[in-house]
């Protein structure tokens, strides 16, 4: 009895995904034309866009994002309500694009677990419809009803932190005269 009734809510699920549009540059503009009457991502029930994450359950990150925006997409992220999956749209949402700055994250999924990558700068609206349809199918494939997919999470499965603490061995000093540094002096009164 429980395997039709996850193909069901599978399906209720596959059908009713609400995106949590990131949108922060020029493929913005593409992710707010699948909207439009021309493409129409309504028929696929992924029209609810929301701006509260607290309704959203796919997050779209269309655009390059710099790394003072990663705090707020990552609180953003947390807010989402399980179940959640997350598009990346646009080569500089998925590895920095042409933008290969120290400003600029190369690729969102250092931070966030992506399940679909949209390639293209910027992608057309028919390749982020291509990638709603391809996260339905994944929804349909690992879906039950009472959510068995996401009980086995006992630890964090993001991307983990890049940095780590170097031990005093490892610790690289470079020579100079750091007297004369500016933020150590103490300022004059």
């Amino acid at each position: 009895m429980i395997a039709p009734l996850d193909y069901l809510a599978s399906m209720a699920r596959k059908h009713s995904l609400w995106p949590m549009p990131f949108a922060t540059a020029c493929c913005g503009i593409e992710l707010m034309a699948t909207a439009s009457s021309r493409y129409d991502i309504a028929r696929f029930g992924s029209e609810a866009m929301r701006f509260s994450p607290r309704q959203c359950d796919v997050m779209i990150v269309a655009g390059r994002v710099v790394m003072k925006m990663v705090p707020v997409m990552q609180r953003i992220w947390l807010q989402m309500p399980e179940p959640k999956w997350c598009i990346s749209m646009g080569a500089c949402a998925s590895s920095g694009g042409v933008f290969d700055t120290y400003a600029v994250v190369q690729g969102i999924d250092r931070f966030l677990p992506v399940d679909v990558y949209v390639p293209g700068c910027p992608p057309r609206p028919e390749q982020l419809i291509r990638a709603v349809l391809d996260l339905q199918e994944k929804v349909q494939r690992t879906g039950t009803i009472d959510a068995r997919e996401f009980a086995d999470r006992n630890t964090y499965e993001g991307p983990t932190a890049l940095a780590r603490e170097l031990g005093p061995e490892e610790a690289i000093i470079t020579p100079g005269d750091y007297r004369t540094a500016t933020r150590l002096r103490k300022p004059l009164m």
